[in-house]
């Protein structure tokens, strides 16, 4: 941030965490943050944990942000802020996003849950302030890298369609062990959402609705080996802005080799429950531990002829592991998600932006290049 703002985080994980101390530290001028939670003591430990993580002076507070209604002291300091981070469940982002467009403040949210992100595209229609939706690491980075990829490969080879777009995410352990060769490093139901509700994507240049972990397949990445599979909300907009210009497009989330195949049995004993997505939750938080060490593995690729009809493909890899920042040692699922977080907040701060603000509108160059971005994924 070049100037100074007052920043609300509504939400006190391990992301709200993050973005709140990248914020102090990174910024050219350091803003004043609130931090809001159902527990205000949660909310009031994370902020001592960034004022004690920072190593500029800095304003951090904690507040009571409850499930319902608002408070006396929240709508002071709505009044008071110029953007809300919402770190919250999906489930309460359309809320969020509400008090947002009430007090005139900027918005940008983490969720990649779609009937919420398309609630808050109609409520921002007549917004005089930025909705920036689905900017975390998948969706966020991930579909703005894949997005710049596709528009480079256009520009150099001379063409104006792809055959394909794959662009795919793992947050994992460094270490796997059966049954379930898996350990936690984000939220679980958040693990359990994308593995249910079904994932959009592009098949024959169209628009198509696929159920998650439909196409398991093999994949090698700097010479390890991986299992993807399809999962709902990472391909963001990008079915949308791109059909037409390519052939397949899928974002599918990658996971250490017997991972998808235990999860396959755990499936089969829920039997279609109605709360199949709980149902999971707890069968997984039984046996699979969380882990603080952590990877963030990514690849993205883009494939097609150039204006010759020469067959082209181009790939990155990243490997992104966990940094220190200030006096803290962030996991990388903390710094990948909320890097881009912290990045739509500075787009939307130091632009005159309106309404919904979706991951293909974004330009990709100039947001991959951020001084937020770089610094966690280079």
């Amino acid at each position: 941030m070049k100037k100074h703002h007052t920043i609300i985080i509504a939400g006190a994980g391990g992301i709200a965490e993050a973005v709140g101390l990248l914020l102090m530290e990174w910024s050219e001028v350091h803003p004043t943050i609130f931090i809001g939670d159902r527990i205000q003591g949660k909310a009031e430990k994370v902020a001592q944990w960034i004022t004690e993580g920072a190593t500029k002076p800095c304003s951090v507070q904690g507040f009571y942000l409850p499930e319902n209604g608002i408070t006396d002291e929240m709508k002071a300091l709505f009044d008071e802020g110029d953007i809300i981070l919402d770190c919250l469940p999906g489930s309460q982002s359309l809320r969020i996003a509400q008090f947002a467009k009430d007090f005139h403040m900027h918005y940008a949210n983490l969720t990649e849950y779609v009937a919420e992100t398309e609630a808050i595209m109609e409520l921002a229609k007549d917004a005089k302030t930025g909705f920036v939706l689905q900017t975390g690491l998948a969706p966020g980075y991930i579909d703005l890298l894949a997005h710049g990829m596709f528009q480079q490969f256009c520009n150099d080879f001379r063409v104006e369609k792809a055959d394909k777009l794959e662009f795919k995410v793992g947050a994992l352990t460094n270490h796997a062990v059966a049954p379930h060769f898996y350990g936690f490093t984000w939220s679980p139901v958040g693990v359990a959402t994308e593995y249910l509700k079904d994932a959009i994507a592009l098949r024959d240049y169209k628009k198509a609705t696929l159920p998650s972990l439909s196409e398991r397949a093999t994949i090698i990445i700097d010479g390890i080996t991986y299992e993807e599979d399809l999962t709902s909300g990472g391909a963001a907009d990008l079915p949308d802005a791109l059909s037409g210009k390519v052939r397949s497009l899928d974002y599918k989330t990658l996971r250490h080799p017997g991972h998808y195949a235990w999860v396959e049995e755990q499936l089969k004993s829920l039997n279609n429950s109605e709360d199949a997505i709980k149902g999971l939750q707890e069968k997984m938080e039984t046996i699979i531990p969380h882990i603080e060490d952590d990877q963030i593995v990514l690849y993205a690729a883009v494939e097609g002829k150039d204006a010759s009809g020469i067959l082209r493909r181009r790939e990155i890899s990243k490997r992104i592991f966990p940094q220190k920042v200030g006096n803290h040692q962030l996991r990388a699922i903390q710094t990948t998600t909320a890097a881009p977080l912290a990045q739509a907040a500075q787009l939307l701060l130091e632009n005159s932006l309106s309404g919904a603000i979706l991951q293909s509108q974004i330009d990709p160059a100039a947001f991959l290049n951020g001084n937020y971005i770089v610094r966690v994924y280079a």
